[in-house]
């Protein structure tokens, strides 16, 4: 096939590749329906590839004589092992998918309708697109909000599954977030939360990954109301483990969600705390988690109820202590502004005599000698002087690094 001469118009001017499906834009030009969608839709371009004319809508018409020359080529060319393509499926449009609705309102095809949808989103962005635009996540949203999570796990269960998986499988946009948050006054959000604490593993899953996004674009006043139940609900999801992703996600919530109001403290009281110190000491090749969860017991540390629900657990300082440098440059850093912390804010006689006892003083002289930030260094150097006159002269710490003592 490389020594076939393929003619010119035949191929994609974006992927130089033989077209398919080739369509039409509003500047004259015939690209492959999937090279220009990717290119109007994934990487936002609003210009035509070649002429750079404005592209005034998404509307791709079916260049069918073209289409029709390079299947008629393909199999003049089968010899060469050129394969002749099967004409394309056409496309779905919004009044398909307002009928296939409209059929989902009904229990007995709700089902059927799901997996429909599904299926139409998985083939490619631009449907994922109009599905959105012909209101299909509300049609979603309604679903798992008049569920009773309480019904039969059979039939309520699948429909809020299916419902939430193709919800964040959609890749809603910003301005459809948007409208989800505000949808009844913030309404489904307590859905979600009440999903994390009933649904399946795998609606939990689907719920805190859908929650994450959330987050990100909920207005800052909302997130200092949330409740220490909610919180309890994220939690829950860190300590059952449900799946990484779902594990990443609660991660990534508690991070966008403790700086704001006094949601350090309510996570503290949700128990937090203990959930993390658990996760630092099982996890063993998970770097990213590991990062993650330093990042969180970072945020958590700058109130007094964190620090003190650190130290409470037998092994919350060790633990911290352990990770520094042995994981990343990140987690160094992270760990070392928590213990920052609790030297600063929490350093009873106890508190010292532990960090001395568990290893923390014998770290902070090796993070001087190596290869770390100089932030973290210094915040390292501060804590040793800062309680020289307890660590400098204990027996605790080796012999040849105690010339290394910062002065």
């Amino acid at each position: 096939m490389d020594n076939i001469d393929i003619p010119s118009y035949f191929l994609c001017p974006i992927s130089l590749e033989i077209m398919r499906d080739p369509v039409t834009v509003c500047s004259g030009m015939t690209y492959e329906r999937e090279s220009i969608e990717r290119w109007i839709f994934t990487s936002k371009n609003s210009s035509c590839p070649v002429t750079r004319q404005p592209l005034s809508d998404s509307d791709l018409t079916p260049n069918h004589t073209l289409r029709r020359l390079i299947q008629a080529w393909c199999t003049l060319n089968s010899s060469n092992g050129i394969e002749r393509f099967p004409t394309p499926k056409p496309p779905v449009d919004k009044a398909q998918i307002v009928k296939l609705l409209n059929d989902g309102k009904a229990q007995q095809h709700q089902m059927s309708c799901l997996r429909n949808l599904k299926s139409i989103a998985n083939e490619s962005k631009r449907n994922r697109r109009c599905l959105e635009s012909a209101g299909v996540v509300e049609f979603l949203a309604s679903i798992v909000s008049s569920t009773n999570l309480e019904d039969d796990e059979d039939t309520s269960g699948r429909a809020i599954d299916e419902a939430l998986n193709l919800l964040y499988h959609l890749q809603i946009s910003e301005t459809g977030i948007k409208k989800l948050i505000n949808r009844n006054s913030g309404e489904f959000i307590q859905t979600l939360m009440r999903v994390l604490q009933n649904g399946t593993y795998r609606s939990r899953a689907y719920a805190v990954l859908l929650l994450k996004f959330m987050f990100e674009f909920a207005d800052p006043i909302y997130l200092m109301s949330l409740r220490v139940e909610q919180f309890v609900e994220i939690v829950n999801v860190l300590r059952d483990q449900i799946s990484q992703h779902a594990t990443m996600a609660a991660l990534q919530i508690m991070v966008e969600i403790c700086p704001w109001g006094r949601n350090k403290i309510k996570a503290v009281e949700a128990g937090a705390v203990s959930v993390l110190i658990e996760m630092l000491i099982e996890t063993t090749d998970q770097r990213r988690v590991c990062e993650m969860v330093l990042v969180v017991l970072d945020h958590l540390c700058r109130c007094a109820e964190g620090r003190a629900e650190l130290f409470r657990h037998g092994a919350g300082i060790a633990v911290v202590s352990k990770k520094i440098l042995r994981v990343s440059h990140v987690a160094s850093e992270r760990g070392v502004r928590i213990l920052s912390s609790i030297s600063k804010f929490s350093a009873t006689s106890n508190v010292l005599q532990e960090m001395l006892q568990v290893g923390v003083v014998t770290k902070l002289y090796l993070v001087l000698q190596v290869d770390c930030s100089l932030k973290t260094k210094e915040k390292a150097k501060e804590m040793l002087r800062l309680h020289s006159r307890v660590w400098k002269n204990s027996s605790c710490i080796p012999v040849h690094l105690l010339s290394c003592y910062p002065s």
